[in-house]
């Protein structure tokens, strides 16, 4: 099983300009590249303040602009401002955390064979190719950020692109802030515009400028930390294999709170050897891939010991 993160204000088969929002003023905009999907923003700008995207790749250079489709101005895809606010300003029409249960036809059937959607070429340091990519994370616009751990770099694949674009890392292995050595998790922190990585060799958690970033900033250091996640409230939640834990870092602060594990390796329901993959819910629950005990586990928020929801019977 693959998990893959999305973190987003999306309109899911919405029509084009259609409300998205308790706010009448907010409408759907589709994502150029992406499958019925959208983007809910204040629908009130003027066409003649808005440019087309990079065509080669449906890009926005413009910090906080989203590449959309808006044919009542241009036949083209056009660079629509999407400030840090816009949920505030369109804030999503409520519906329960807990949807009931989807009707499946029970004679559906679930497709045989997968889409590459990044790599595919052998392994290799080309900008089509990987070289034992780890954690990955989808984007609004299903653009796909991987970390290529081989090649000690992050690469960001556009939806239905055949080759990446370097966006971290690619200057050779090492320390330097330029530089990533086996990174191994990524995700994107919305909220500052940033990649923030997983930077295992050289045991510290990095913070990127996602668009035309040269070097990284060490925001967290003395950490083996393998997986890491961020909630809808931007806190950051990093494991750290060599401490058995995993850690909540709000934002603005520096230490952090233990929010699993962190009573040393065993095979108790307060312990887990080997944290791996780490996920948020809605609840601020925090399942962990437990690797040393094979089990996966949830803790509750503010628990202090979890439940085994997977596995915990051993290597089979």
């Amino acid at each position: 099983m693959l998990l893959v993160r999305v973190n987003s204000q999306l309109c899911h088969g919405v029509p084009q300009y259609d409300q998205c929002s308790t706010n009448s003023a907010c409408g759907c905009f589709h994502m150029a590249g992406a499958i019925e999907t959208g983007i809910c923003v204040f629908d009130l700008m003027d066409c003649s303040e808005l440019v087309p995207c990079d065509r080669t790749n449906n890009r926005c250079y413009e910090p906080e602009h989203r590449c959309v489709h808006h044919p009542q101005c241009h036949t083209l895809p056009v660079c629509y401002p999407v400030p840090r606010y816009n949920k505030k300003v369109c804030p999503p029409i409520t519906i329960p955390l807990r949807a009931p249960a989807i009707d499946i036809d029970p004679n559906a059937k679930w497709a045989q064979n997968g889409l590459t959607v990044a790599g595919g070429n052998g392994q290799g340091t080309g900008i089509n190719q990987l070289s034992g990519p780890w954690g990955l994370y989808v984007d609004d616009d299903q653009s796909v950020y991987v970390a290529d751990r081989g090649n000690h770099r992050i690469v960001e694949w556009k939806y239905g692109a055949t080759t990446g674009q370097v966006v971290a890392g690619g200057n050779g292995h090492g320390s330097g802030a330029h530089q990533l050595n086996d990174p191994v998790d990524v995700i994107v922190d919305k909220e500052r515009d940033s990649l923030i990585i997983s930077d295992y060799v050289n045991r510290r958690v990095v913070r990127w400028p996602r668009r035309n970033g040269t070097s990284g900033e060490t925001i967290i250091s003395n950490i083996a930390c393998v997986g890491l996640t961020m909630d809808e409230n931007g806190s950051l939640y990093v494991n750290d294999e060599g401490r058995a834990e995993v850690r909540r870092y709000r934002r603005g602060e520096s230490q952090g709170t233990v929010v699993v594990g962190g009573n040393g390796e065993g095979n108790r329901l307060d312990q887990l050897p080997g944290p791996q993959y780490v996920f948020v819910d809605r609840d601020h629950s925090v399942y962990v891939s437990d690797l040393g005990n094979q089990r996966v586990m949830k803790w509750m928020e503010g628990a202090k010991q979890g439940v085994v929801v997977a596995g915990g019977h051993e290597a089979g």
